[in-house]
């Protein structure tokens, strides 16, 4: 049976490069970023290290002051009208329709309660307010609620390729006929246990990071979401509504080598990408650009050249983490509405923070704007767990 084509025909975005993903898809082109310490929270840490806030202000104003939704959910809601308005659709037309929820996160707001368990650690009775606010903060279900929408509602928790892997899920929903319409994406807060947590690692930059530069020292955490909206060819077509991208491949795998570092050959995203490059039927040499995983840390960026040198030779790829930092469960689905605009435009920006190459990777991305050819691109998704996800957008005029 001939799989119907899942089309992307609405976007939105919010994190710490922008309020809407027009805005930062500007601040991408124009090379602003500002990351700062920690404004929600506070860490004992000698050093403050930055991070890429969302902008609160952008949060849809009847949100602001509910306490029961946790900040990751204010922020999936708030892009996800940003989605549907870009796909032509008012909120009032999905409601009680069939149509999937399928949603990327990690931590979420869980790791945001740390005053109850602290409380009922010292054998307290707190009241279970936190739990609660947990509980309805499912960002899939929240969604769903939101809307009104009746489809099949998962969310997937896989670490940084959380929702990237959502998109993919939701593409093969669209694909199979399960539903006609879904809207994915991805969601995540910042938090003082994952801030902390990364530190400890020591794969955190006390300095703006530098993906991919000779001297990265790691990455920067920020927050925020994005969502886009996935439709059969029936319901674009219906609606007379034209594709911004189609989703043409996915691909994923597993290294099973460690529990936070990446493959030094890089074989399991040498596997997953060449999954994505099989099910759409491109080749190598008819992809415009990799948006890479780009996460600043040395094994990661170390993996991702290897592995672009010797899969995709000569093709021009960007980290887009030095905009926004790494959003975590929201990365891949940020990353995705970046390649489609990009896409878009025949256009990449610079890669932020990269301005000396590194003699030891056999690739580096674009440092400055930077013209691209061609209908296909790569956004792929590198997480703990040795976990590799990637997706294959092909331009939506063609």
């Amino acid at each position: 049976m001939k799989r119907s084509p899942a089309a992307i025909t609405g976007m939105g975005c919010i994190c710490g490069a922008g309020d809407t993903l027009g805005d930062c898809i500007d601040a991408l082109f124009q090379g602003s970023r500002n990351p700062s310490p920690p404004s929600r929270f506070t860490s004992s840490h000698g050093v403050s290290y930055p991070v890429f806030e969302a902008p609160e202000t952008a949060i849809r104003p009847e949100l602001k002051d509910i306490e029961h939704i946790s900040l990751t959910g204010k922020l999936a809601i708030t892009a996800a009208y940003e989605a549907l308005a870009n796909a032509g659709l008012e909120s009032h037309e999905v409601k009680g329709k069939k149509i999937g929820v399928c949603i990327g996160t990690t931590v979420g707001s869980v790791m945001n309660d740390i005053a109850f368990y602290a409380e009922f650690c010292n054998g307290g009775a707190p009241g279970l307010e936190a739990i609660n606010r947990f509980l309805r903060s499912n960002p899939a279900a929240l969604l769903a609620k939101e809307f009104g929408l009746t489809g099949p509602c998962q969310t997937v928790v896989n670490a940084c390729s959380s929702s990237t892997d959502a998109i993919g899920i939701a593409a093969s929903w669209v694909q199979s006929g399960r539903c006609d319409m879904v809207i994915a994406g991805g969601t995540d807060e910042l938090s003082r246990v994952t801030y902390n947590g990364f530190i400890s690692l020591m794969i955190t930059d006390e300095t703006p990071c530098k993906p991919f530069d000779r001297d990265r020292k790691g990455l920067n955490l920020g927050e925020g979401s994005a969502m886009l909206i996935l439709e059969s060819e029936q319901s674009w077509g219906c609606r007379k509504k034209n594709p911004r991208a189609i989703v043409l491949g996915y691909g994923s795998s597993s290294d099973a080598h460690h529990l936070t570092a990446p493959h030094p050959n890089g074989d399991g995203l040498r596997r997953a990408i060449s999954e994505a490059l099989n099910i759409s039927g491109a080749s190598p040499d008819s992809i415009a650009f990799v948006n890479a995983h780009g996460t600043g840390t040395p094994d990661n960026d170390r993996v991702e050249s290897k592995v672009f040198s010797e899969l995709l030779p000569g093709i021009p790829f960007v980290s887009t983490k030095g905009f926004t930092g790494h959003t975590l469960g929201a990365a891949g689905a940020i990353e995705a509405a970046f390649t489609v605009a990009c896409l878009e435009r025949s256009m990449i920006p610079g890669s932020a923070g990269f301005t000396n190459p590194d003699p030891d990777l056999p690739a580096t991305p674009v440092s400055i704007p930077t013209a691209v050819k061609g209908s296909m691109a790569i956004s792929q998704s590198l997480a703990f767990g040795g976990c590799n996800s990637v997706l294959i957008f092909g331009n939506g005029r063609e």
